[in-house]
């Protein structure tokens, strides 16, 4: 078990001393440093307080070794996980949010146990908190459903770059790919997809729980393949537009 190193290291990670610790926890800090020396241990009651304030799950807090996971403070100063898993020479990996695991992430994305189960793999040429997604659909074409597009974590709203491509998890929408353009007035995001078929729509800001900005993809079919089947897409749109045309304009038949 790994609860009072754990518990030493979130407090230190947080900025927290051990006096400001044990006031939000509601105990003494001789109790608290006591824990952290491994000295006791606490009740069930006291182990569910300091995995609520710590925003981990109990099991995180006891059977992970959280030292290998990298954190990072909430905008508002509030403790918050975003986790990336390291390698043994404590290189930052990319994870990847498969289509079938966006779900759960929506859900789990502060949970350093649920982000160390995701497959993940490395890129040298790319720095930084670095995320994968899988993409779902063919609202961003020529990106084609299957490709997997490499993000950096974004840390504020204002650091968002109109006509930039994101991938933004919220509360309504789940987890997504788009095009966005600040609305400073609405206080939203217009997120446009590049697929003209898909109508734009607004995202509030107070949804959006992480933002990642797009730094490269992965895809699997050859590029030239992707442009000819969709220009033989708009050929074929462009014929049937003009069928269209040609019928409504044709003269109604009075011979009759």
């Amino acid at each position: 078990m790994y609860f009072a190193e754990n518990l030493k290291f979130i407090r230190e990670k947080c900025g927290w001393s051990q006096a400001e610790a044990a006031g939000k926890l509601g105990i003494p800090r001789t109790t608290l440093g006591d824990y952290e020396r491994g000295h006791t241990e606490p009740s069930l009651e006291a182990l569910v307080t300091m995995a609520r304030t710590y925003g981990v799950s109990v099991e995180s807090l006891l059977c992970r070794r959280l030292r290998t996971i990298a954190w990072e403070e909430e905008r508002e100063g509030m403790p918050r996980v975003v986790a990336v898993t390291v390698d043994p020479q404590n290189r930052p990996n990319i994870e990847l949010v498969r289509t079938r695991a966006a779900a759960g992430y929506i859900d789990s994305f502060a949970d350093p146990e649920f982000i160390s189960e995701l497959p993940h793999f490395q890129l040298p040429a790319l720095h930084g908190r670095l995320r994968a997604f899988e993409i779902e659909g063919d609202s961003m074409l020529p990106l084609e459903a299957g490709s997997i597009v490499v993000c950096k974590y974004v840390e504020t709203i204002t650091g968002v770059k109109d006509g930039h491509c994101y991938v933004v998890v919220s509360i309504r929408d789940g987890v997504v790919y788009k095009r966005l353009q600040q609305d400073a007035k609405r206080e939203c995001f217009i997120c446009r997809s590049d697929n003209t078929r898909y109508p734009a729509f607004a995202l509030p800001w107070n949804e959006v729980r992480e933002l990642w900005e797009y730094q490269a993809h992965i895809a699997f079919r050859d590029p030239s393949t992707v442009h000819q089947s969709l220009l033989e897409e708009k050929i074929e749109e462009i014929r049937k537009n003009v069928a269209d045309l040609h019928r409504s304009n044709k003269p109604a038949d009075h011979s009759r």
